[in-house]
């Protein structure tokens, strides 16, 4: 006896798809069936991923998507539905972050952090949940198969963390977010969770681990290690699927304990 969970029949957005953790996001939801939509400004890496996960056995589709523009965001998933179908699973994953204490933060510093992270997040999320309200609201009762939107937050949303005020204020907001599209949007068979991972070793950061700070921090965590990106996966996978329908407006760390 075994327990399996595919995403056969499935269109999965994943925004920030090009690199990190929003690369493997979308490498994980093929792999358990999804058709996936690689979504970010990179476009050649997008293609690259797509040849990847296609040499697999894996559907996806690129799509360009800068979601600093909310006219941007609206015509491209406009065009994701006319060319894949309807949106069942968004992985709201873009995200961007610098190293700058308090006192040092302009207004540029502030909107870089806030106009993706926080402006963006929300408008992605508000063009396709339209999309799952209005097709929620047309289908008879009970005959909406569901929908699933996992907003990507931070360990630096619950915990304040040096130098990186403005990233933790913009995480914090994505969690207060989510409980309240949840509230919103969860009678309609629209469930918003969101994860919040902690120290990820990504093509990014890698580097970082191997330095004197990035030691020092790692002495730190409470197992003394990082995180893979392929940690995630299970859960990324539980809460796109239709077997999380008891989930709804929940924030999930995934940090290894760091915020206890």
């Amino acid at each position: 006896m075994s327990y399996s969970i595919d995403l056969t029949g499935r269109v999965a957005l994943v925004t920030g798809a090009s690199s990190g953790l929003g690369r493997q996001f979308a490498k994980t939801l093929c792999l358990a069936g999804a058709t996936v939509v690689l979504a970010s400004r990179r476009v050649d890496l997008l293609k690259d991923l797509r040849a990847e996960l296609e040499a697999q056995g894996g559907q996806a589709h690129v799509s360009e998507l800068d979601v600093t523009s909310v006219r941007d965001i609206q015509a491209s998933v406009e065009q994701m539905e006319l060319e894949v179908g309807p949106i069942d699973i968004l992985i709201n994953n873009s995200g961007v972050s610098q190293t700058q204490k308090l006192q040092d933060v302009g207004e540029e510093d502030f909107d870089f952090i806030f106009d993706t992270n926080v402006k963006g997040a929300f408008f992605v999320a508000q063009a396709v949940g339209q999309k799952m309200l209005f097709r929620a609201r047309a289908s008879e009762r009970d005959a909406f198969p569901g929908a699933r939107i996992v907003n990507v937050a931070s360990v630096a949303g619950l915990k304040a963390l040096p130098q990186i005020g403005i990233y933790s204020m913009s995480k914090a907001a994505i969690i207060h977010m989510t409980k309240a599209m949840a509230l919103e949007w969860g009678r309609y068979g629209i469930n918003v969770n969101a994860i919040c991972p902690g120290y990820i070793d990504t093509e990014i950061n890698h580097h970082h681990w191997s330095t004197e700070q990035g030691k020092k921090l790692i002495q730190m965590l409470p197992r003394k290690r990082v995180g893979q990106v392929s940690d995630l996966d299970a859960l990324i996978v539980m809460l796109s699927s239709p077997q999380s329908h008891f989930l709804n407006g929940s924030i999930i760390s995934a940090d290894d304990g760091f915020a206890l």
